[in-house]
């Protein structure tokens, strides 16, 4: 199963929605917030951000006058590298773009997710006919790093058509990307940036580590920024028990059960804490609880051990001195 997720801006920031914890069924009031009372939102892990790479991204492109690495800088004036291809009045377009071996670090189901810019064939002349408003991305699993391309070429004979048809055969398509918006000769007087994001799930994965690749079959596309990351449920404690990080399993509706560890000082109460994690990072459905043992008491998500009742005397007419607490109030003058 893929999901898709896209939106669009004017600028190359982009904007990132959250939702409310109402929205996320946690209750009415502030005091049920979700948000506030427990950290359930997920924690993703970066797996690959082209944009944190400082030098070049290093990643192979052919035909040679294909993709072409162009460094530019984003909206706070920081280097970025892009990946570009614009071959519209051409016909019968190619043209690949692969990544570097990406590591899922144990990660079962990962999100890719593509900011891109692409050209609106109306605006190009004489470019309608070959023009395409769409390109294609593909993956293919791996255990090993620079195992992409097997065997060199001159070891097994074959010719770079065959070699390349090789490389092609291995992958598998993940989906067709179009975009949101495109652009035109005015927004680019204008210098306005038509900013496209889209992102896919790829799952479930078996291998140690993965490539994507991007094909253009005569598109006109800047391909901004390339993200691959995986979320976590995050270590939790809750109804005084607590939760490990934890990875996700590989089906998109799939919910991985984990059981809770009762804190210090506590015994589970009924049925050992359980809760369950989502693909989306989010701890859900919880069963069971911990409770404090006795001479212990619940402060603050631990249990902690009850203090000693402090006594308190009184002077009462014809009874001496009192006390009130522990002593269950006998007299110290023995009345």
């Amino acid at each position: 199963m893929r999901r898709s997720s896209s939106s669009s801006s004017s600028s190359s920031g982009l904007r990132r929605r959250r939702r409310s914890c109402s929205q996320r069924g946690a209750g009415v009031g502030p005091a049920s917030c979700c948000c506030q009372s427990h950290p359930l939102l997920s924690l993703p892990v970066n797996l690959l951000d082209s944009r944190s790479v400082m030098g070049d991204l290093g990643w192979v492109a052919y035909p040679k006058n294909g993709w072409e690495e162009i460094g530019e800088v984003d909206e706070n004036y920081a280097p970025i590298h892009t990946y570009q291809v614009c071959r519209v009045m051409e016909q019968n377009q190619n043209n690949w773009l692969h990544t570097n071996w990406i590591l899922t670090q144990g990660a079962q189901r990962v999100f890719i997710e593509l900011k891109f810019t692409l050209r609106d064939c109306n605006s190009l002349p004489g470019g309608v006919g070959t023009c395409k408003e769409t390109f294609n991305m593909y993956y293919y699993e791996t255990d090993e790093g620079g195992a992409e391309g097997g065997a060199t070429r001159e070891e097994t004979g074959i010719s770079q058509e065959e070699d390349r048809a090789l490389k092609e055969s291995r992958y598998i398509k993940v989906d067709t990307i179009a975009a949101d918006e495109s652009f035109t000769e005015l927004d680019l007087g204008d210098r306005v940036m038509k900013l496209n994001t889209e992102v896919r799930d790829l799952g479930p994965l078996t291998q140690k580590g993965f490539y994507l690749a991007f094909q253009d079959l005569g598109a006109c596309i800047a391909l901004v920024s390339v993200r691959v990351f995986y979320k976590r449920c995050p270590f939790l404690v809750r109804s005084l028990a607590e939760f490990p990080d934890t990875i996700p399993g590989s089906e998109a509706s799939q919910l991985v059960e984990v059981g809770g560890r009762c804190v210090n000082n506590s015994l589970p109460l009924y049925e050992p804490p359980r809760m369950h994690c989502s693909t989306e990072g989010e701890w859900l459905v919880p069963i069971g609880r911990c409770v404090c043992q006795a001479g212990f008491e619940e402060i603050n998500g631990s249990c902690q051990g009850k203090r000693a009742p402090t006594c308190v005397y009184t002077w009462r007419r014809g009874r001496g001195l009192l006390g009130h607490g522990a002593a269950a109030g006998a007299g110290v003058d023995g009345s």
